[in-house]
């Protein structure tokens, strides 16, 4: 059984960030050896959500992981985006499509944000805290 993933984004007017969500698509396929990965947007530029899908399907997927590259559950993925998933469960019959938590409930968030702090001032010294 072929499994699809989907990267899904907001969506920007500005090319270079929706290119930067259609690299973050082909490191995915290249780092998770996997075939069937699109990039999808809400807003602003093609493919949308439903698009995405339907490209997945018709090349032989029956189960579709929607990854949200969302920071948070704001009203795009709590309303916009459950609605866009019913209407599309809806159109594809027999196909097995689940949504994964957006990126703020991922423990590597934190790691990134660490490592970012970290950066920006290299030789400070930390407080007392959690290693990682």
């Amino acid at each position: 059984m072929t499994t699809g993933y989907v990267v899904f984004a907001h969506g920007s007017r500005l090319e270079a960030a929706n290119n930067a969500v259609r690299r973050v698509a082909e490191e995915l396929a290249d780092a998770g050896g996997y075939d069937a990965v699109e990039a999808a947007f809400l807003d602003l530029d093609h493919p949308t959500l439903a698009e995405a899908v339907e490209l997945l399907v018709s090349r032989g997927a029956r189960r579709v992981a929607v990854i949200p590259y969302f920071l948070t559950p704001g009203r795009h993925l709590t309303q916009d985006m459950s609605a866009l998933v019913e209407e599309i469960r809806a159109r594809n019959e027999g196909v097995e499509l689940v949504v994964t938590n957006s990126l703020d409930a991922h423990p590597a968030l934190l790691k990134a944000v660490l490592d970012l702090a970290r950066q920006a001032f290299p030789a400070a010294e930390p407080s007392e805290g959690k290693t990682l």
